[in-house]
Order: structure tokens, then sequence, then C-alpha cells
């Protein structure tokens, strides 16, 4: 028998042991926490109140599940957005990153409360003057719809009602 062979082979099977041992089996993004949002996983027709398509929506676990990455386009095919969402144990609560093609930038943080989750923005003053919070409520509904609810809030009152879409999965 070759002794190189011999070692190398010995080798291979000391390092693919190291590794497995190394590895403790954790998973960093598989809490429940982490988990809160995947509700909204999937490739999905969206509707607005009246019925009609306004859009899609993909949303799909990137980066080792750490990670929901949104690819927007609307039903005319002229807007498209994208956005990353991230649950941020550090501070304990759930971040998005949205920008579109209009370079229209929107960054929120909140978390799940029961079968909603909440993200805001911090507040911003509006062309009239007056300070407002976008704040986005995603809804799963029992029949495994969302609903995404994206309201202007002045004063903790809804000044206005940017977005209500209904989200139903694709076959």
């Amino acid at each position: 028998m070759n002794p190189l062979r011999t070692f190398l082979s010995a080798l291979v099977i000391l390092l693919s042991f190291s590794v497995v041992l190394s590895q403790d089996g954790s998973c960093a993004c598989c809490s429940d926490d982490h988990k809160a949002f995947d509700f909204w996983v999937g490739s999905w027709e969206v509707t607005g109140p009246s019925g009609s398509k306004v859009g899609e929506n993909r949303i799909e676990k990137i980066e080792d599940g750490c990670v929901l990455k949104e690819s927007w386009t609307s039903a005319n095919g002229v807007t498209t957005g994208t956005s990353i969402n991230f649950y941020n144990s550090k501070l304990k609560q759930w971040e998005q990153l949205w920008v579109d093609n209009s370079g229209s930038v929107l960054k929120l943080r909140g978390r799940r409360v029961e079968n909603q989750m909440i993200l805001s923005s911090q507040p911003f003053v509006h062309s009239d003057g007056g300070s407002y919070v976008n704040r986005i409520t995603w809804t799963h509904n029992k029949d495994g719809t969302v609903r995404q609810l994206w309201e202007l809030v002045q004063d903790q009152k809804v000044a206005k009602t940017l977005f209500d879409g209904l989200y139903k999965k694709m076959e």
C-alpha cells in the first residue's frame, strides 16, 4: 500500500471529522423571532381594495435564512422595488430597507404582534410642514392571504392610507 495515499486518506478523514466537530449544529437565524415574518415568504399576486390586480411580489429567504428579500413589480410593470428585511437580534426588532426604481427609500423598524408584523419609520417632516410616521402592517390572515396596509400617521392617528393590498399565493 502506498504510504502517501494512506496518509492523504487519513488526512481527509481527520479534516472531515474536525469540520463536523467544529459545527455545533446551531443555526444563526432559526429562532422564533427570526422566523416571525416567514408568513410573507412566497410568490404573490397583489390586489387592491377593489379586487383589481396592482402587482406581483416575490419574497424569498436568502443568506441562510437570515434575510427576506422582496422583489415587487406593479401590474403595469412601471414600478419595481426591492426590500431587505431582517431580524436585528441586538435591537430585538425587525428592520426593512426598501428602494424602488424611482429612487424612493424607506427605512422601517418594528416587531410582530400576534398575527401582524408592524414596522414604522422614524418621524419625518412632510411637505405640508407636519411631522409624520410611515407605518406598514402585514396581517397574516387565517386563509393564508396577507394584507399589507401602509398608513401615514400623524399624532398617532391615521392621516392617510398610502397602500392597501391583499396578497394571494400564486400557484
